[in-house]
């Protein structure tokens, strides 16, 4: 038993986005938060999931596809400015990429395979002290978006944006779920 690592699951807590800034990982580093994510379940080996990151510079570029397709269809002007946000505070956003492959394994695992990459990239990143953060919001959902923003194909969906940075408030944790309410003992 390694108490150190029951100590970390007992009381890990995701940073609040808009509480990251500067600096970010760098690039060694990052690969071993990756590299701790790719040692996920993966049935039948099929890495059914790839991973973009994006540059400051790039993020530049993703708000602007943001801005386009959010004024195209009308969005509610507070709701594009906090998804625009979310993206230009991020010293470091990867996209985790659901990428179904054909096979034996059913889509719903693959899914769940790409959704436990999420997982383990935050608490990677999380146990290396920095805050991290898995997100979504309408553009992981929109097709135009995927498509010209991040060159998806048909076959792929987004799984998460995990955003990472140096955490400058510490959040108080919140209450947590009741095993009586969502677990049963059979």
């Amino acid at each position: 038993m390694s108490d150190e690592v029951i100590k970390f699951l007992e009381s890990r807590r995701s940073a609040s986005a808009g509480f990251l800034t500067s600096p970010a990982p760098g690039k060694s580093e990052l690969k071993n938060i990756l590299k701790m994510g790719l040692r996920s379940p993966d049935h039948g080996r099929l890495e059914p999931w790839r991973i973009i990151v994006l540059s400051p510079n790039t993020l530049k570029e993703i708000v602007s596809h943001v801005n386009s397709i959010g004024l195209k269809n009308k969005m509610d002007p507070d709701k594009l400015e906090k998804s625009k946000n979310r993206f230009l505070k991020s010293p470091l956003v990867l996209v985790v990429i659901s990428s179904l492959k054909e096979g034996k394994i059913p889509e719903s695992e693959q899914i769940l395979s790409a959704g436990a990459v999420c997982i383990s990239i935050l608490n990677a990143a999380l146990a290396y002290g920095w805050g991290a953060n898995w997100l979504t919001g309408w553009t992981a959902h929109d097709e135009e978006f995927k498509k010209t923003a991040l060159n998806l194909s048909e076959n792929e969906t987004i799984a998460g944006y995990i955003h990472i940075g140096t955490n400058t408030k510490i959040l108080e944790d919140r209450d947590r779920p009741n095993l009586s309410k969502v677990v049963e003992w059979w």
